[in-house]
């Protein structure tokens, strides 16, 4: 006797060796043998064989007609024993009973199986609703099979083209170009970033990675909505005439400085920061896109602007108009540049002229100053504030060392990126040169100044504090923004509100708010200042500020590396300087581009090398090297390479 069963859902044949109860010892045809149990049994039969039974089973089945099967078949549950007498006129063979069997089995949008050999047809609606179904898929695997090859073949098809973006960056795994794009990279062994640029999906590695930063943080695009622009107040007009210091590519002018004689022959210097926070009140409409986006973001050769361009037009400090300002006054003595009084204040202010370091910098040296040579505007007033800002720092690096800190390396080598029609041109430029610490040391005792001053009115603000942590050494120097005055010992200073870039931070437009409530309201600004002592959205706006921060700052670092691999395209460098940083990380001479070379020698920092470039990746931004040649002893100073620990809160003249 045979049997034809069901087995883990396949359906199998075999010879019965055996009985005992309800179960059999079934041989199959490869000479396995099965326990059956008889609840499994489907038919018994003699003939043919079993093997033969199944492939005659199988043909029976390819020859059956679902759809008048179906017709046959009614509308109650019904056995396949049953059906098969109705169907083939006559009570079904066993190689037809199973061919009929496996028919049924096979079709489950057509029939639902209910038990053992049971089935019952599908409702015609839902039998119509499910056809339709494989249908769509049918044509959606064919489509999809087209888009494959069309991918492979280096096309690229108009679906995937205008879904792109969305596809690398935020995809729907289920879409059908989403899987073609998949399939067509696993064929040929390639990521989708580098087929997408292959077809022209992506124009270049460029907008990829411009593309990627803005699908995250501006996934609704750059542009500002249609907003009312605020008028600017009424002020009272500041006898004084006033100077910016900027790089050429500054739009966003956020500070400027004057000097005035006095009768006693005192000097009061003046910095002058924007004041936006005169238009914009907290959660207004041009707050809640400042607050969205919370800095400017920088890149080489381009920017996306925390603010409007028409509002920042209207607040910045452009040459030959009066503009409103914050203004921090300190009357000084010269004879030992003590400082005797400072005065804040609300006002417009006459700015004379926009000057900047493209046009300055070579003339406005330390030994030009020491002589009194070259001819530039405001040639006197920035002498005088050298003088200054060399004691400001002194104080300060006292006070560094005071905290147990070594005094700050401050001249090492910064580079300045420009890129035009996406040639880029990358220029050295040593930070501490006079107009940079000009800027930088006004700056700092501004943003110490103003933050002494909400301390003191008991109004919150927004501080960046350095040491006195917890931990090791890095955990104790590590940078932290806090809502109450504290110690910023990498600057030396007993406090740090950043608060003289309000054009392009919210911290430093929050921290404006908080200082005109102080100017306008003293020992009441604690009732009515925007934020009031331990309030909660303060906390909120910490902690976004700094997660957006980091995130712009690491993007602005991907793409200045970015440009760092088109120079050397487009200077066609292969044999380059090096200076060892640390351990096997180099920095090349003349661009800032780090390269890690694995199982480098060891060498002294400082130690310049000359690098054979192999290749360099700009989707992956990788670049792989090997030393040809060491030179004998460190040839670069060690203060030109060092990085100090508090240099992300120095301020710059430099966007």
């Amino acid at each position: 006797m045979n049997l034809f069963f069901e087995e883990s859902g396949d359906f199998k044949a075999g010879a019965v060796l055996s009985q005992q109860g309800e179960a059999y010892q079934v041989e199959m045809q490869t000479g396995k043998r099965t326990k059956v149990k008889a609840r499994d049994v489907l038919l018994q039969f003699t003939s043919p064989a079993p093997a033969q039974l199944l492939t005659e089973a199988q043909s029976i089945a390819d020859e059956i007609d679902l759809d008048f099967l179906w017709e046959v078949a009614g509308e109650e549950e019904f056995g396949f024993a049953e059906l098969g007498s109705e169907y083939f006129g006559h009570d079904p063979k066993p190689h037809e009973a199973a061919g009929l069997l496996l028919r049924l089995h096979g079709a489950p949008v057509y029939f639902y199986k209910k038990g053992k050999g049971r089935y019952k047809a599908a409702p015609e609606a839902s039998l119509k609703a499910a056809l339709a179904g494989i249908e769509k898929k049918k044509q959606q695997a064919q489509i999809q099979a087209q888009y494959v090859d069309e991918l492979k073949a280096n096309r690229l098809p108009d679906a995937i083209k205008s879904s792109a973006l969305q596809l690398l960056f935020k995809p729907d795994k289920n879409s059908i170009e989403y899987k073609a794009l998949e399939a067509a990279c696993s064929e040929l062994q390639t990521t989708p970033q580098r087929l997408m640029l292959s077809v022209g999906a992506i124009g270049s590695p460029k907008e990829l990675h411009l593309s990627k930063f803005l699908s995250e943080h501006f996934p609704k695009g750059t542009g500002f909505p249609a907003i009312a622009m605020p008028s600017s107040p009424k002020l009272p007009v500041a006898e004084v005439q006033a100077f910016s210091i900027d790089d050429v590519t500054t739009t966003e002018i956020d500070d400027a400085i004057s000097v005035t004689h006095l009768d006693d022959g005192k000097v009061r210097v003046g910095i002058h920061i924007a004041a936006p926070g005169l238009g914009i009140r907290r959660d207004d409409a041009i707050d809640a896109i400042a607050r969205q986006r919370l800095s400017t973001v920088y890149m080489p050769g381009d920017k996306i602007t925390m603010l409007p361009d028409a509002l920042v037009e209207s607040f910045t400090l452009a040459e030959g108009r009066t503009c409103p300002a914050v203004s921090l006054y300190a009357t000084l003595d010269t004879r030992d540049w003590s400082v005797i009084s400072t005065e804040s204040r609300a006002e417009a202010v006459p700015i004379a002229a926009n000057l900047r370091h493209n046009d300055l910098d070579e003339l406005v040296t330390e030994e030009n100053l020491a002589n009194g040579a070259g001819d530039y505007p405001h040639k006197a007033d920035i002498a005088l504030l050298w003088q200054w800002v060399q004691k400001l720092e002194q104080g300060r690096m006292a006070k560094r060392e005071g905290f147990g800190l070594k005094p700050e390396q401050t001249n090492r080598v910064d580079f300045n990126f420009y890129v035009e029609n996406d040639i880029v041109t990358i220029t050295r430029r040593k930070r501490g040169a006079p107009l940079d610490k000009i800027v930088a040391e006004l700056m700092i005792f501004a943003n110490s100044s103003w933050g002494k001053m909400m301390h003191d009115h008991g109004v919150p603000g927004i501080y960046r504090s350095q040491g006195g942590g917890g931990g090791g050494w890095a955990a104790k120097m590590q940078v932290r923004m806090v809502t109450h005055a504290a110690p910023h010992q990498g600057l030396g200073v007993d406090q740090y509100a950043w608060s003289t870039s309000p054009l392009r931070r919210y911290t430093d437009l929050v921290n404006q708010w908080q200082i005109l409530a102080c100017i306008e309201h003293g020992v009441t600004a604690p009732l009515v200042a925007p934020f009031k002592p331990k309030d909660a959205d303060l906390f909120a706006v910490v902690s976004a500020f700094d997660a957006a921060y980091s995130a712009y700052a690491d993007f602005q670092s991907s793409m200045e590396r970015y440009w760092c691999l088109r120079w050397l395209a487009q200077e066609g460098a292969r044999h380059v300087d090096a200076v060892v940083l640390k351990d096997e990380v180099l920095r090349l001479v003349d661009i800032p581009l780090i390269i890690r070379l694995a199982g480098m020698p060891q060498m002294a920092r400082g130690t310049e090398v000359k690098l054979d470039l192999i290749r360099w990746d700009e989707i992956d931004l990788t670049v792989e090297a090997r030393l040809i040649e060491v030179a004998s002893a460190p040839t670069v100073p060690d203060d030109e390479i060092a990085i100090s620990e508090s240099e992300t809160d120095t301020e710059s003249v430099s966007e």
